[in-house]
């Protein structure tokens, strides 16, 4: 929001300079962004007399002249134009001087004569033909020749003579403010800042004009809500012509073209009262009736901008009885603009819901600066001021005959909000020690009433952004001043900071991982259904029912994953084909299965691992499960091959030979580690060994181990006991330790294997396995008739277990 100085010096004089007050209005809540000076980029240009001419003696077209520019004597400037004679004040740009752009105006000589300026026209000082209708376009500026510029003094300053000498203020409005997009709404905020007096006009309508216009115009609002008023007044004999300097000044300051006095009035008023409002042409409304309705589906209307916009019933828009004329809060329709002929016209000055101008401006692609301001919330009081300020300038510019009457249909005023003040609470919240009377002097400053009972604040219309006690709380902090409010620490129970159980497991996890050489991939939760197919689950797999993407970007990203696995497969096969020799991924992702609570997703995590190369088989991946588990402290951690049963029947996407189970000590499955099985990774692009391991995050965190805990050294010694086992090939190494351990009457501490033979003196299809196992007490040596007890009772749940003798 631009706000012109010279124009907030009607309601409130403020003497600081641009930075003084720029500062002091930041401090208060009103940011400002930039200050401008705008007549800054020019610099010693004043009005001048031309005092004689005389025709230059080497051209035919130039003119050597005499000036009067206010100094001692007459400066001599050499001219090419042919519209300057004697007498004519112009503009003169003095040797030395600055125009816009930088350009710089030195003394010299032209074809021989001495020429110390230049004679300037209005281009040259930045202007447009609109700001100056009068002006002579393809020359010198003639200043004498303008009726609105009079009493100009040879030698002022052309910026103070044609007003270039506006500072204007560049503010950032939040949008719970639009009553500071209007100068009025900014020079409230001025008044209460610097505490000075703020005069408010109230418009007074002579309303000259002959006819009834209760008789002439009419208005109806089918949809109430979304109109909450409509106020419009008429205009008869209108007579277009160029608004008057100080009104082009005004707008201009505000970065508003001047167009004509009924549109630089409308555009005046919206500036100075921050309410929108349109002109129509009378005679293209219809019996005089205008219908503030939804539009029709499919109805069009072209746009003062010159496009057809299709609309629906989304839209709101102004009609008459046949047809829409406008569209409401954004723009008007073009078969009713006002035009060189337009006689009689009809001023909207109207309150719309601001959501619904929002949607439909968004829906269009046509934000205007109407369409800006009731999207944020106008406030609905202020219609009718808006609409006899227009009607006022009319009077006053000479441009039409008001007619008498005013059309004030209202559908919905909301009712006065009114607080209570409290002013312990306040200084509370602000930690302050603020008074009462202070606080209620900020307030009033602000145009807010106090009500015979002493204590209840009654907030002005424009201010529908305060709602409670906080917003109150919020008007006196930024008055009293934020930078007057003492620091304090903060006050009353705090939480603790610090990492929860979970994450710490998986910072820790990560941790594992990446010290084991494993890079952390991060994947969508989202995939494609076809990657189950690719993986081998077959149609029936209940784990194929996964959760839909209502708007997916695309198949590939359609379901929400049941398993991470092929997410971890597809970043395996991008390296393998991008030639990485060696690669080891983990992810701690989530996955989502059905089964949720009130229709929602099962989310668990899940730690995939994934890698190939050179030194990579099995055995390297199920040693870093151990070391894993082994860091968490996971207790008795044994491997067992995982059967189809063990997948619910389905397809394994690992190798049916190569794969295994991950169980505790109470039996609980943690996951599964193996290889890829061959087809699936040729699925996958991959005509090598894959090896990965998924283990779930919530039986980790269930079965990891307490905190470690200090214990001393042995004192007394072990005894050691080498046995070997023949067995039956299909018995594993696992099943051999785990009845070891189950036999042992507590004096078993290490269990290593350290041998397996097949050959000469095992028959076929068994198999020998050596193991040493250390024993011993904690209260006592041992002896041999303890440590060989244990063992006896180890061979026998061996053999009981596993079919297991001593060989």
């Amino acid at each position: 929001m631009n706000l012109s100085r010279k124009w907030l010096s009607e309601f409130v004089t403020v003497d600081a300079n641009d930075k003084d007050f720029a500062e002091a209005m930041t401090l208060s809540g009103s940011k400002v962004e930039l200050t401008h000076d705008l007549g800054a980029e020019i610099q010693n240009v004043v009005v001048g007399k031309v005092l004689s001419m005389k025709r230059h003696e080497n051209s035919d077209h130039m003119w050597v002249c005499q000036v009067d520019a206010g100094r001692a004597a007459p400066i001599q400037i050499v001219t090419g134009a042919q519209n300057v004679k004697e007498g004519d004040i112009v503009p003169v740009a003095l040797d030395g001087s600055v125009l816009p752009g930088g350009k710089e105006i030195k003394a010299g000589k032209l074809r021989g004569e001495d020429s110390n300026g230049m004679l300037c026209s209005f281009t040259e000082l930045g202007l447009e033909q609109r700001d100056f209708p009068t002006a002579y376009e393809n020359g010198i500026w003639i200043l004498s020749d303008d009726p609105e510029l009079t009493n100009l003094t040879i030698g002022e300053d052309i910026r103070t003579a044609v007003g270039l000498d506006d500072h204007v203020v560049e503010f950032e409005i939040t949008p719970n403010r639009p009553d500071c997009l209007s100068v009025i709404g900014l020079a409230r905020e001025v008044t209460a800042t610097f505490d000075k007096p703020c005069y408010f006009h109230t418009p007074e309508v002579k309303a000259t004009g002959k006819g009834d216009l209760t008789q002439l115009l009419t208005v109806s609002t089918p949809d109430p809500e979304l109109c909450p008023r409509y106020t419009a007044r008429m205009v008869r004999n209108v007579k277009i012509a160029p608004s008057p300097k100080w009104m082009r000044e005004r707008l201009r300051a505000m970065g508003v073209r001047p167009i004509n006095n009924i549109v630089d009035i409308t555009n005046y008023v919206m500036l100075e009262y921050g309410q929108p409002m349109h002109a129509f042409d009378y005679r293209y409304i219809k019996n005089g009736h205008i219908v503030v309705r939804r539009a029709k589906l499919g109805e069009e209307l072209t746009t003062l901008d010159g496009n057809v916009r299709k609309l629906t019933p989304n839209h709101l828009v102004i009609a008459d009885e046949t047809r829409a004329v406008g569209l409401a809060g954004i723009m008007g329709g073009e078969n009713s603009e006002i035009v060189e002929d337009t006689v009689d016209v009809v001023f909207e000055s109207a309150n719309f819901d601001g959501t619904c101008i929002r949607k439909g401006a968004l829906s269009l692609g046509m934000r205007t600066e109407a369409s800006a301001k009731f999207e944020k919330g106008l406030d609905v009081q202020n219609t009718l001021p808006a609409v006899n300020r227009a009607c006022e300038l009319v009077e006053r510019l000479g441009a039409g005959e008001v007619l008498p009457g005013v059309i004030d249909v209202v559908n919905n005023i909301p009712e006065p909000t009114l607080l209570k003040l409290e002013p312990d609470k306040i200084n509370a919240l602000l930690g302050t020690d603020v008074s009462e009377n202070v606080m209620y002097t900020i307030l009033q400053k602000l145009g807010f009433e106090t009500t015979q009972e002493r204590g209840i604040i009654k907030v002005p219309s424009w201010r529908g952004d305060v709602k409670e006690m906080a917003d109150l709380a919020e008007e006196v902090a930024r008055f009293y001043g934020y930078n007057n409010i003492p620091v304090t620490l903060m006050r009353g129970q705090t939480t603790l900071g610090g990492y929860s159980t979970a994450q710490k497991l998986e910072n820790r996890l990560g941790s594992l991982c990446r010290a084991m050489g494993y890079d952390e991939i991060i994947t969508y939760s989202f995939i494609s259904p076809t990657w189950y197919d690719k993986i081998g689950w077959p149609a029936d797999y209940p784990r194929r029912n996964s959760f839909k993407i209502l708007n997916p970007l695309g198949e590939d990203t359609s379901i929400m994953r049941t398993t991470a696995l092929p997410s971890m497969l597809e970043i395996l096969s991008r390296n393998y084909n991008y030639r990485n020799k060696n690669v080891r991924l983990y992810e701690l992702g989530r996955i989502y299965q059905p089964g949720g609570k009130d229709g929602l997703a099962v989310e668990s995590k899940v730690l995939t691992l994934g890698a190939y190369g050179d030194d990579m088989d099995f055995y390297a991946l199920k040693g870093a499960v151990e070391a894993i588990l082994g860091d968490i402290r996971v207790s008795g951690v044994h491997f067992e091959t995982a059967t189809p049963e063990t997948w619910g029947g389905a397809i394994t996407p690992y190798h049916p030979g190569r794969v295994a189970a991950v169980f505790n000590a109470s039996e609980d499955c943690l996951g599964f580690i193996g290889q890829i099985h061959p087809l699936v990774a040729k699925n996958f692009g991959v005509d090598g060994e894959l090896y990965c391991a998924e283990l779930s995050f919530d039986e980790l965190m269930l079965a990891k181990g307490a905190a470690p805990e200090y214990v001393p050294l042995p004192k007394f010694p072990s005894v050691t006991r080498d046995i070997a086992v023949v067995c039956d090939e299909a018995v594993t190494v696992g099943a051999l330790e785990a009845a070891i351990r189950k036999g042992a009457k507590g004096l078993l501490k290490e269990v290593a294997l350290f041998d397996i033979y097949r050959g000469k003196g095992v028959d076929d299809g068994k198999k020998s396995v050596a193991f040493n196992l250390v024993l011993r007490a904690d209260d006592r040596s041992l002896t041999g008739e303890e440590a060989d007890a244990d063992v006896q009772s180890i061979l026998e749940t061996l053999k009981t277990d596993c079919g297991a003798v001593l060989r």
